[in-house]
């Protein structure tokens, strides 16, 4: 499984992409916003940090203006990847990037129906939202699975299912079981997959003992 984190804060990206965890970002004009600064000029720096799709959302919400934006978002660096909503206007969107050789990741999707319909149009990821899901009674993971589940039933499918609106490691590890392509995580989830009590509780240990023992620290 691959891990995009889901954040346009530079200096969390270049320490989480140090540890070669970081395979993409994802962002959206919410997400820039917070940080004050230009949006172009964020989605430059962070393409330079990762060699992955960065994610890039258009704001405009009719084909033409999907289509013009895109065009300038393209032109920032060759892996952005246009961020387009799922709706009809965003699929033609999609298929026109996609048959010009852009990336394009199609985003808020809340049904298999609605990942069908750009798997058809070529998209390069789709964005299930689980958490979003979950937050009203539904099961988002049961999405994850629906779309997988039908992803391969048919080989010319080439989208690739990014599980989006992650909550919680759970969410990560359910996903990757069912065959999920990519994980768009907060940076806060991404750091606590490696978190365990019992891996702290051990290590404790093992340093206790080792003061015990008298023994001198390697140099």
């Amino acid at each position: 499984m691959k891990f995009f984190v889901d954040t346009a804060d530079v200096a969390e990206i270049k320490d989480l992409a140090a540890t070669g965890m970081v395979d993409g970002v994802t962002t959206n004009p919410s997400i820039i916003a917070k940080s004050g600064r230009d949006f172009a000029e964020v989605i430059k720096e962070i393409c330079g940090i990762v060699e992955g799709p960065v994610s890039a959302e258009v704001t405009a919400t009719d084909v033409k203006g999907m289509i013009k934006e895109g065009e300038k978002l393209a032109k920032i660096a060759e892996n952005v990847c246009i961020k387009v909503p799922l709706t009809w206007d965003g699929l033609k969107a999609c298929k026109h990037f996609t048959s010009n050789g852009t990336q394009v990741n199609v985003t808020l999707c809340f049904s298999a129906a609605q990942a069908l319909l750009a798997a058809k149009a070529g998209a390069t990821f789709i964005s299930p939202f689980v958490g979003r899901l979950d937050d009203i009674g539904q099961d988002g993971m049961q999405l994850i699975d629906d779309i997988v589940t039908m992803y391969s039933q048919y080989d010319h499918f080439e989208t690739e299912v990014l599980v989006a609106s992650i909550r919680n490691p759970v969410h990560v590890v359910d996903a990757a079981m069912m065959g999920a392509h990519v994980a768009t995580l907060p940076p806060a989830v991404l750091r606590s997959l490696i978190s365990h009590p019992l891996t702290d509780k051990g290590l404790a240990a093992f340093l206790a003992d080792w003061e015990k023992s008298g023994q001198k620290k390697i140099a």
